[in-house]
């Protein structure tokens, strides 16, 4: 089928037409038609695919033959590519060649190789790639081809449509901004369309809360695994049975290490040295390690003995959003089961609970940072006032520390009447 093409008014219209209206080649010859320089853009599906993709052309003949280039190869990609197209000063339209244009699928790429060849977390990782992926489908639902062809209104219509929390929609918008700002570092655009007035939701920057569990609600949630219906499982290659002590092994691992839950989903055996779980490599040279009881080692290498390597990896899917959204449903069915709670239970929380019970034993802020993959100051901003423990104690060094010092001397009040 042949591509449709029409054109496509941008913000400058010179014909004042509203922007992204679309009008075609029958429509100029209509009387009072007023010509504008917008570009010419092709849709239709090639190869099963369809999309929408500027021609960079603003007369028809040429985007015509740029359309027939694309359904002559068979491909979006195996065309050849457009060229951009300046207007002369007699408006004469006049096609010129810019070496220094760069396509957006160029820069996402870039941007996403220096980030994974950064050793940043894998977690951030994806976070950045499901970032360009949705600014990629927004460029190609609006046939964006070349990266400057982003305005500051696509960027305020691309962070609006978001649907997320303030905290979240917050750190996108940094994401956003730092996208750009990496294009601008390398000259691909004069400066960003994400304009200093484009600000965070009310909200973004409040502190989350990190609310460790209690050691009554770690036993009720332990003892709601017992409620849990066993559960037949098929890869293909094997079958089993799930059952609630599969889930306290994994709750047990989250109590025991502080690992999030998308890392306890992937646990590997290779991590466990006798009774010390690695955690991760320091920047500054050395490894990281937790301790789990023999108990737990066991049931780990039991584990490991019925599921392979990966105990916690039982199915077809090896990708991690898959295998850890599938462990997040197991714990919240058993946080329903556990009763109530004063704060919404997370998974996340068990990461917040190692940190407490670390500090109720009096282990250092400094220690705790580590074990955490944290900063001290976090540590003490965040979870201090978790343990009355240290307050105590802190309070005891203070009322000794001034216990032998100049008081006021003591007045002895009269008694009461009724």
């Amino acid at each position: 089928m042949a591509l449709n093409i029409y054109l496509r008014h941008g913000s400058n219209c010179a014909a004042k037409q509203a922007l992204h209206a679309m009008t075609y080649e029958a429509d100029e010859h209509r009387r009072n038609w007023k010509n504008c320089a917008c570009p010419i853009y092709a849709s239709g599906t090639i190869a099963g695919k369809f999309k929408r993709r500027n021609t960079e052309r603003t007369a028809w003949p040429e985007a015509r033959q740029i359309a027939t280039d694309w359904e002559n190869a068979g491909s979006w990609l195996d065309a050849r590519s457009p060229q951009p197209l300046h207007t002369s000063a007699q408006g004469v339209p006049a096609v010129e060649q810019s070496p220094d244009r760069i396509t957006i699928a160029e820069a996402i790429a870039a941007f996403l190789a220096i980030r994974e060849g950064s050793e940043i977390a894998s977690a951030t990782v994806r976070k950045y790639k499901t970032f360009t992926k949705q600014l990629a489908a927004f460029a190609d639902a609006r046939g964006y081809v070349m990266l400057d062809q982003f305005t500051s209104a696509d960027i305020d219509l691309f962070y609006g449509r978001w649907k997320l929390g303030a905290r979240a929609k917050g750190k996108a918008l940094g994401t956003l901004r730092g996208f750009f700002t990496f294009c601008v570092n390398r000259e691909w655009l004069p400066k960003s369309p994400v304009t200093r007035d484009l600000k965070p939701p009310l909200g973004a920057n409040k502190v989350a809360n990190k609310i460790p569990f209690t050691d009554d609600e770690l036993t009720r949630i332990i003892n709601a695994c017992d409620q849990l219906p066993a559960v037949s499982w098929s890869n293909g290659a094997t079958h089993g049975t799930w059952a609630g002590d599969d889930t306290k092994d994994f709750i047990w691992l989250l109590a025991y290490t502080g690992l999030r839950i998308s890392d306890a989903a992937l646990f590997d055996m290779e991590r466990l040295r006798g009774n010390e779980v690695f955690l991760r490599a320091k920047k500054n040279g050395g490894d990281v390690f937790t301790w789990i009881p023999d108990w737990l080692c066991n049931r780990l290498f039991a584990r490991a003995k019925r599921h392979g390597h990966t105990p916690f990896m039982v199915g077809k899917s090896e990708r991690l959003d898959t295998v850890t959204d599938l462990w997040r449903r197991k714990v919240n069915k058993v946080f329903e089961l556990a009763g109530k709670f004063d704060e919404t239970p997370t998974p996340h929380r068990f990461r917040h609970t190692f940190a407490r019970i670390l500090l109720q034993r009096g282990v250092s802020l400094a220690d705790v940072a580590d074990l955490l993959g944290d900063d001290e100051k976090t540590i003490r901003v965040h979870y201090a006032r978790w343990v009355p423990e240290r307050q105590a104690r802190l309070t005891k060094i203070l009322q000794d520390a001034f216990d032998d010092k100049p008081k006021p001397k003591l007045i002895a009040l009269p008694a009461r009447t009724a």
